[in-house]
């Protein structure tokens, strides 16, 4: 991101596939807080096209940890009714700054060391680790280089399952503790508006394991955004 940017720098409009309340508008936030140069919008998918300015360059970041195909062709749909021709885009992972917030998270609940090197003396508190997303198969399949990138981090093994499609999040808990893994925890891949509440407590409970948060306003969070933002300007 560009220290200075001029005073007709493109607008930074946040597209959220949920409400623009809660964890959308803390997001939002924390960008305007990080970045003051950039003129920060938010707003909701369905209400993108109207809420684009007309004659100011935009770009538009989706609120998504992956290529959600649906919501990124709704928000590609929405600008061109727009007729803005505002810029989308990609999704926010897979990155390293993802699977450090999401490794972040797991700490925060006491599921991982928060340092990146284990001691030899040191056990961790868990065996292996869920990462669960919604969207069913298709969303497993693109968060597997965040769950690569994770298990790099923890040094533990990492797999992919899926909170609301067969086969999900107890059938890879079956296959961890198969394979010898008894301590699981649940590491939520998404920002928090995705999936009904309480979706994630409830896969835990069911599989008795333990669960991060959602990344919700994480500060990496705050920095892809802006990263993503910035990789349009540098192009």
């Amino acid at each position: 991101m560009p220290t200075s940017l001029p005073s007709d720098a493109p607008v930074l409009m946040l597209a959220t596939p949920g409400g623009t309340a809660g964890v959308a508008e803390e997001i939002a936030a924390v960008v305007r807080v990080d970045n003051p140069q950039i003129e920060v919008r938010l707003a909701s998918v369905t209400n993108l096209a109207d809420s684009l300015p007309a004659g100011r360059d935009t770009v538009v970041v989706p609120l998504l940890t992956w290529e959600d195909p649906v919501i990124m062709a709704e928000i590609g749909k929405a600008v061109a009714a727009s007729g803005t021709g505002a810029v989308v885009t990609d999704a926010l992972g897979p990155h390293p700054l993802l699977a450090e917030a999401l490794h972040m998270r797991l700490a925060e609940r006491g599921l991982a060391r928060a340092d990146r090197v284990r001691l030899l003396n040191v056990h961790s508190p868990v065996d292996a680790v869920i990462l669960a997303t919604v969207g069913g198969q298709r969303a497993m399949q693109a968060v597997q280089a965040t769950a690569v990138l994770l298990a790099s981090r923890l040094t533990l093994p990492v797999v992919a399952a899926s909170l609301d499609s067969e086969p999900g999040v107890e059938m890879a808990a079956q296959r961890l503790r198969g394979g010898g893994a008894g301590r699981l925890a649940i590491s939520p891949c998404m920002i928090g508006h995705e999936a009904p509440a309480g979706i994630v407590e409830q896969a835990a409970a069911a599989i008795d394991a333990g669960h991060a948060e959602p990344l919700g306003s994480h500060s990496a969070v705050a920095e892809l955004v802006a990263r993503a933002y910035g990789s349009q300007l540098a192009t």
